[in-house]
This record gives structure tokens, sequence and C-alpha cells, in this order.
């Protein structure tokens, strides 16, 4: 796997995680369609960490530009 199929499938995950279809199958068979090697659990797993741990930050407020009020 290059960086560049990391990287389109590390954006396609984070596009389609809140989307009522599976994020995890369009790992796989995105792969499948475009011919590349298949790229692991491993790899699934990260893009899926990647996406919890942006979700949790978000929710705590870290990634929120405006000021906290109250």
């Amino acid at each position: 796997m290059d960086l560049f199929q990391a990287l389109f499938l590390g954006l396609l995950q984070g596009l389609t995680e809140f989307l009522p279809i599976s994020s995890s199958a369009h790992l796989i068979l995105t792969p499948a369609f475009f011919g590349w090697t298949d790229q692991g659990v491993g790899f699934d797993l990260s893009v899926h960490v990647g996406t919890l741990l942006a979700v949790v930050l978000y929710s705590a407020g870290m990634c929120s530009a405006s000021p906290e009020t109250g």
C-alpha cells in the first residue's frame, strides 16, 4: 500500500463512518475495485480508531473553535 492508497482509504473511512452504510465494507470493496492489495486488519483498525479519536476529541470540545459559555 502506498501513501495515496492510505490517504484515499482514510478519507473514505472518515466520510462514510456516519452514513447509514458500512464504512468497513468500503475498506474492503475499494481496494478490490481498483485492484489494490489488501491493506490488512491493522490498517482497518487504525482508521477506525482515528475516527473514534476524532469524535471523542470533538465531543469533549477540544476541536471546537467557539469559546465555552456558562
